[in-house]
């Protein structure tokens, strides 16, 4: 079936500082060609990572740059590889054009209505193409202007997902593919940050369960001085995790200025590499 889309792939801000934060998995708009094939429970696109922008929105101020999804990772995720190579190879993964659900639930219909080799090309070419050249693009404008370019990958998930991991999640989980995609330390001073956290009752993991996507992975050069880090956040710390998904106010100002302390490691890590 032939996938078009009448929205644009992203909406952009541009910073001033050499941060830009990713927000590849908030979409929620599914083009009707797609949504008369799901399964009335995929239509409510429940593995979203809702409200991170919200979420997020003090980070302007901070003259972070911003890159957001609009559709959802059912129609094509963006944090996987243009092959859909699996990024956790023996474990259980949802796929670049995915057809079931975090809760092991098929997303369409019947399996002839899930999208055939043309149509996942036509998504690809359509959405993810347009999301990475803009990554590319702002990381690439960043380092010329400031030396140095940070890469946040903002992501968050339900607190317990039996098929992804067993037990509950720590509430902070930072990625950098093993240290791979970041300065040697950073990881480590973030990860110090989130700790401080444990005063308000949050937990935080680095490259436990989650060491960063294909965004976090694939753009995070070090050596080239782009750094990248992904944070993976339970949605229990700021929102509602079951229908109607709501964000509740009260959480979310309590780890706000954690997130903030984070972006402001980051930021002082910056700093700290343009005067050397």
């Amino acid at each position: 079936m032939p996938f078009t889309t009448d929205r644009v792939a992203f909406e952009f801000h541009q910073g001033t500082a050499p941060l830009l934060l990713s927000f590849p998995h908030v979409g929620t708009y599914v083009p009707a060609c797609v949504a008369e094939r799901l399964s009335d429970e995929a239509r409510q696109v429940p593995d979203t990572d809702w409200h991170l922008p919200r979420l997020y929105a003090f980070a302007k101020a901070m003259g972070a740059s911003t890159l957001v999804a609009t559709h959802s990772r059912y129609v094509v995720d963006l944090n996987r590889p243009p092959d859909g190579a699996s990024l956790y190879p023996g474990q259980n993964v949802t796929g670049l054009c995915p057809v079931d659900s975090f809760g092991d639930t098929p997303l369409y219909r019947s399996p002839e209505l899930e999208p055939g080799a043309a149509e996942i090309d036509q998504r690809r070419a359509a959405i993810w193409q347009p999301y990475h050249d803009q990554l590319r693009a702002e990381l690439d404008r960043i380092k010329a202007q400031h030396g140095v370019a940070l890469l946040w990958d903002a992501h968050s998930i339900r607190s317990v997902l039996p098929r992804f991991f067993e037990g509950t999640l720590p509430d902070l989980n930072l990625g950098t593919n093993l240290g791979a995609s970041c300065a040697p330390g950073l990881g480590e001073r973030l990860l110090q940050t989130a700790q401080q956290a444990a005063e308000d009752g949050y937990t935080s993991v680095l490259n436990g369960r989650f060491t960063g996507g294909y965004i976090t992975r694939h753009y995070g050069q070090p050596a080239s001085q782009v750094h990248a880090v992904q944070l993976e956040m339970t949605q229990s710390s700021y929102m509602q995790e079951a229908l109607p998904f709501d964000y509740l106010p009260e959480r979310a100002d309590k780890v706000q200025p954690h997130l903030q302390k984070l972006l402001g490691t980051m930021l002082e890590f910056a700093a700290s590499t343009q005067q050397r």
